[in-house]
């Protein structure tokens, strides 16, 4: 994914001010930022997708580009991964937006590109439902318009980000943002951070599942 518009591209930030003219210098950039990445807001997050699991709420997550990708892989790892191998008697509602060709195509034709995640979310999202929102720049038309469906919805609004946030920010009830203003790094810690909310929340659903096999060999 390219960089976003110059005017987004002028955002300087401590964390990636060093130019990149070389792969040691890409991995010293990279580094700077994972140093500054914000933990509790990632805690934040997986504490929030946990309880959608546990109250069986729907999670909704949408990105373009390189975010559609891995709104794909981070709804996959929720809603597979956490399985526990099959076994679980509760699963995870979570959907990728970004993976219905055929709907994408058809809003996008039909009305605008700017309301593919927006008609999708009115769809589904009920009140207390989360939407997850990836954008590096934060700017996207398309997901701002979801993000406000969603607050129509009454659903809880996070976003993923980059840069300083842009327009996305305002619009979540939590967000996450990589301090970076370059978006190959963003991106690279996209991902990094969505791994962590899966490991989070996985290691919480298995805790509790092993508290509930315990108490039931206790009873009998």
């Amino acid at each position: 994914m390219v960089n976003p518009n110059p005017a987004i591209m002028s955002i300087q930030t401590p964390a990636a001010s060093t130019p990149i003219t070389s792969s040691a210098s890409y991995f010293q950039n990279l580094t700077r930022v994972l140093a500054a990445i914000p933990h509790s807001k990632v805690e934040q997050v997986a504490e929030k997708l946990y309880n959608a699991f546990e109250n069986g709420r729907g999670v909704y997550v949408f990105g373009n580009g390189g975010s559609a990708s891995l709104a794909s892989h981070l709804a996959c790892d929720l809603g597979k991964g956490t399985s526990m191998d099959g076994n679980t008697q509760k699963r995870f509602r979570v959907m990728s937006l970004t993976d219905n060709l055929p709907l994408l195509t058809a809003w996008a034709n039909d009305t605008s590109y700017d309301l593919v995640f927006a008609e999708q979310i009115r769809n589904f999202a009920q009140r207390g439902d989360i939407a997850l929102a990836i954008s590096g720049s934060g700017n996207s038309p398309n997901v701002l318009l979801g993000l406000q469906a969603a607050r129509e919805a009454g659903a809880f609004t996070i976003g993923l980000g980059g840069f300083q946030g842009g327009k996305m920010k305002p619009l979540c009830d939590l967000s996450v943002v990589i301090p970076s203003d370059n978006m190959q790094i963003i991106e690279d810690l996209h991902v990094s951070v969505s791994h962590a909310l899966f490991t989070l929340v996985r290691n919480r659903i298995q805790l509790r599942a092993a508290s509930v096999r315990t108490a039931a060999a206790s009873a009998g």
